[in-house]
């Protein structure tokens, strides 16, 4: 029977660390800062945003919400970014997305200060998870995948990882950051042939593909470690992951939950970014 890895330890532990590195900056006065920048009030968005000020808040990381109407206009959008950017206290910028239709993602990313941008939005942190330039800001989901992975002492190097999904959201990113901690990876999407013969092949599988309970047993190798990133609604209207978490228990070594699994990590590595953007903006 596989272990349940919860994201809260991995949280906890990275929250107390960056507690004290709150505290030393603080000492020399300065506070770490994140403004978030949103459209209107999508649920979603608005329960990421309470769990992300809530954690801020906890570590001592000063926020600020700058709430736009639904119907901005997109030069006023950017206009409001760029205040944002030029604004001296804010060391991180989190921009909720997908946009109203209004407005161009592929035009707004190039406006984004790429130095406060603490999700990878900009194309510049794209190329630097690419180049494993320690400087950018990988997208805080898939760094949560690593984190968890490093706090459960899951070994990558040279291990076979296997990526479902192929999204700039999850699965490329974190295909990225697996490949530089030197696993051998590959990715499966939905033209991917004999899928679940590729998956069982993994010592790592990482499932991020948005298909409620899809990976079943027989897409896991036994002793296998399970990351589900999937967030869904199941027939009865409860939470669940795109593994069914019941059926692959029998066969993974390890498996996080959902909820209570990788989500749970996201918002500490938003809070880990912004304390690495007023370090870097600081010199320090």
């Amino acid at each position: 029977m596989g272990q349940i890895i919860k994201g809260k330890p991995v949280a906890d532990a990275i929250s107390e660390e960056l507690t004290k590195e709150v505290v030393e900056l603080k000492a020399k006065g300065i506070t770490p800062k994140l403004t978030i920048v949103r459209v209107g009030a999508n649920g979603s968005d608005l329960a990421y945003e309470r769990g992300a000020l809530k954690r801020c808040d906890g570590i001592g990381i000063a926020t600020q919400v700058v709430e736009l109407p639904e119907d901005i206009i997109q030069e006023d959008f950017i206009k409001e970014l760029k205040k944002v950017n030029e604004d001296k206290s804010t060391h991180g910028i989190l921009i909720f997305r997908p946009f109203p239709k209004q407005l161009d993602e592929s035009v707004i990313k190039y406006v984004i200060a790429p130095e406060k941008d603490v999700d990878c939005f900009s194309p510049v942190n794209v190329a630097k998870v690419m180049e494993n330039d320690s400087t950018g800001y990988a997208p805080c989901t898939p760094s949560a995948v690593i984190e968890i992975l490093k706090h459960y002492n899951v070994p990558m190097k040279g291990k076979k990882a296997v990526v479902v999904g192929r999204s700039m959201v999850v699965g490329k990113p974190v295909s990225m950051l697996l490949l530089n901690e030197n696993a051998t990876v590959t990715i499966c999407h939905s033209r991917t042939q004999d899928m679940p013969k590729v998956c069982s092949e993994a010592d790592v599988l990482v499932v991020g593909i948005g298909k409620a309970k899809m990976i079943d047993s027989s897409y896991v190798k036994e002793g296998a470690v399970v990351i589900d990133v999937g967030i869904n609604v199941d027939e009865q209207g409860n939470l669940c992951g795109d593994v069914n978490t019941g059926d692959c228990t029998e066969k993974a070594s390890m498996i996080t939950p959902v909820p209570a699994g990788v989500g749970s990590v996201t918002t500490s590595i938003l809070a880990k970014h912004v304390v690495k953007a007023c370090k870097l903006q600081n010199n320090l």
